[in-house]
């Protein structure tokens, strides 16, 4: 029985390897060279389908399906026990960060609109998927009360906090300023630069020396946009917030940066209501690259700034990813 019992446990471990190898081998790009990553690049699609989808807006409704997995993305366990927060995390970006710093070994709680349970599920399976935990909190960040509760589910339902992304966005084109009512003002700057306050705050109560805050601003940010003042506003914002929260914290040891991106095929420009199926179709054409950036072209850039192994001395920056461009700032 006992000779059974150790070569029943040498098959076990034999097969464990082999799922472990398996695992290793699709993670790896293929082909001498590495192709794979270029490969993927160059299936990027150039344009979408013409399209308007109701906000909030589901990535399940996008047309082509925003691409998030990061395949050719070797894993690193530059985030192994950490637990991080991130809003707006069911769908685009916020999504794309998820799954990596779950591939990374952080345990995520996701916070999102309770209209986007579906793509919420779907994020944590791929979450999940990377053997993290993901938890699932709905709610309206537009409301300081609930945004001080995702804080606190998320330390205790993952028995910590190491790790902030401040994600959520709403934005709505306008011709001019005299179109945006009152309403959509307030929402915008609740949604976008309110919220990051608040759940920051809340937030600090948690956070030791070695946590780091990651804030998503935006090219609107940068050089402005004609029809997306409030929007534009609130990135502006973000941006200088992440600059002086960066100095308020650097002797606690908590660094803070900012990641600010050009076009990226998220939901939020198709649920954007002052844009045309045709302008949609043609999203992000106009960058050098004559393309939107994919969400997972966007995620690395969050795992650098968390990891203490690449950025510990990094602190107060804003990275633009822009597809080319140049200019901005």
């Amino acid at each position: 029985m006992a000779r059974q019992g150790r070569g029943t446990a040498r098959k076990k471990k034999r097969a464990t390897r082999a799922v472990r190898l398996t695992r290793a081998s699709k993670a790896r790009p293929a082909g001498r060279n590495g192709s794979a990553p270029q490969e993927r690049v160059a299936q990027y699609p150039r344009r979408q389908a013409a399209q308007r989808i109701e906000s909030p807006g589901l990535e399940s409704e996008l047309d082509p399906r925003p691409q998030f997995e990061a395949p050719a993305y070797r894993p690193a366990g530059k985030l192994h026990g950490r637990k991080a927060l991130v809003t707006g995390g069911d769908s685009g970006i916020g999504r794309a960060v998820t799954v990596l710093f779950a591939r990374e070994g952080a345990d995520v709680a996701i916070v999102y609109m309770k209209e986007e349970q579906s793509d919420a599920e779907e994020t944590q399976r791929n979450a999940e998927a990377a053997g993290r935990r993901c938890i699932l909190i709905p709610g309206d960040v537009t409301n300081p009360r609930f945004c001080r509760e995702a804080v606190r589910r998320a330390h205790r339902e993952l028995g910590g906090l190491d790790l902030l992304v401040n994600n959520a966005a709403f934005q709505e084109s306008v011709e001019q300023l005299e179109d945006i009512s009152d309403e959509q003002w307030d929402r915008t700057f609740r949604t976008n630069i309110h919220a990051y306050f608040w759940v920051t705050k809340a937030a600090l109560r948690y956070l030791k020396p070695g946590s780091a805050i990651i804030n998503t601003g935006s090219v609107t940010g940068l050089q402005g946009s004609g029809k997306l003042l409030d929007y534009s506003a609130t990135k502006g914002a973000i941006h200088t917030f992440t600059k002086s929260l960066a100095q308020s914290l650097v002797d606690r040891g908590i660094r803070v940066n900012c990641v600010a991106p050009g076009p990226v095929w998220t939901p939020l420009n198709p649920a954007d209501a002052g844009r045309s199926p045709e302008d949609i179709a043609t999203f992000g054409t106009d960058q050098p690259m004559h393309r939107a950036a994919q969400p997972e072209e966007m995620a690395p850039a969050y795992v650098f700034f968390a990891s203490e192994a690449d950025s510990s001395y990094v602190t107060g920056e804003v990275l633009a990813e822009l597809g080319g461009e140049t200019t901005a700032g």
